[in-house]
């Protein structure tokens, strides 16, 4: 099962838009740009990581607005007659791709919005695949099999997001060039030391494993020479007892001292198995959910990932 198949999911969204179709015929605080008096440019971001990168590089070039309440992440989005209209009226929408918004097709068609210009944060980014673990560029082909969503958990690729989200700005409103262009690159210095730093702390740990309840670490374990390991493809599947008999024996294998929980998973099948096996639960948020304050300060991304470290070196008894 990958990001692309949820039928409960697409279920509820393909509902919803059925009545969503009748019914409808932005951290640190932002300072002023020189190059321009007024913002005009109205944007519309998908979830969290990418409302983060879109705020830091917006400024007070333009108004910035999430699609899907920060307390709910892409998996759980139930559209709303308000998210047709705030489509309808947006200039810009910025996603992450990559098929973690797989309803994004069929709202974007219901808002009739013609002039609506998308940025795609994962244009160029090298991507992993879901089903072999194999790595590639990804140029909008994707014939050679899925791809896992979860790019900007790895620092360096999420610098290239958010080149993605200055060009994208640039291009809709180039009056306001000079001001994307310092943020971007002032965030983009923030995210490289950011991966200095996590590189220095994990390198007595290269090689390690570690177990999260879903997917979504790949590109972080990839970046810092770890070995990633899951219970679940996506945090709406339950666990099956040939998934927990894998990670019990992967547990024992790789001697861990805790597994990965997300603050947004409760499952108890999870913790029992940790229970079980005489480890701990940590938590390592995946940032696809935070609280409406964080969502508007982009430096919630850093402190985040700095949290993730810590308790990552927690789960290797560190």
């Amino acid at each position: 099962m990958t990001h692309f198949l949820r039928s409960k999911s697409l279920f509820t969204v393909s509902g919803a838009l059925l009545i969503l179709t009748a019914l409808a015929s932005c951290g640190n605080p932002k300072t002023a740009d020189p190059s321009r008096e007024q913002s005009t440019l109205n944007v519309v971001t998908t979830f969290l990581p990418i409302t983060l990168f879109t705020e830091a590089v917006a400024g007070e070039c333009a108004t910035v607005k999430a699609l899907i309440p920060p307390n709910l992440g892409p998996h759980d989005f139930q559209a709303t007659p308000a998210d047709i209209a705030a489509l309808s009226n947006a200039q810009i929408l910025v996603k992450n791709g990559l098929g973690m918004e797989y309803f994004l097709d069929k709202l974007t068609n219901s808002a009739e919005n013609n002039s609506l210009q998308v940025i795609d944060t994962s244009r160029g980014v090298a991507v992993i695949k879901s089903d072999d673990g194999e790595t590639g560029a990804d140029g909008g082909d994707q014939s050679q099999g899925e791809v896992n969503p979860h790019i900007w958990l790895d620092p360096l690729r999420a610098i290239q997001q958010v080149e993605n989200i200055r060009d994208g700005l640039v291009k809709a409103d180039p009056g306001c060039t000079d001001g994307y262009t310092q943020r971007a690159a002032a965030y983009a210095l923030q995210l490289k030391e950011l991966n200095t730093a996590i590189a220095t702390q994990l390198k007595p740990f290269r090689g390690k494993t570690f177990i999260a309840f879903h997917d979504f670490a790949p590109y972080f374990a990839e970046r810092y020479d770890l070995n990633a390991d899951f219970v679940v493809d996506v945090p709406e599947m339950n666990p099956t007892p040939a998934d927990l008999q894998r990670v019990s024996t992967k547990v024992q294998q790789s001697q861990l001292k805790a597994l990965l929980s997300e603050p947004q998973e409760g499952d108890r099948s999870f913790n029992a198995l940790a229970e079980d096996l005489g480890v701990n639960v940590v938590t390592f948020d995946p940032l696809e959910t935070g609280s409406e304050d964080a969502s508007k300060k982009p430096d919630t991304y850093f402190t985040v990932m700095k949290s993730n470290v810590a308790s990552l070196i927690k789960s290797f008894g560190g």
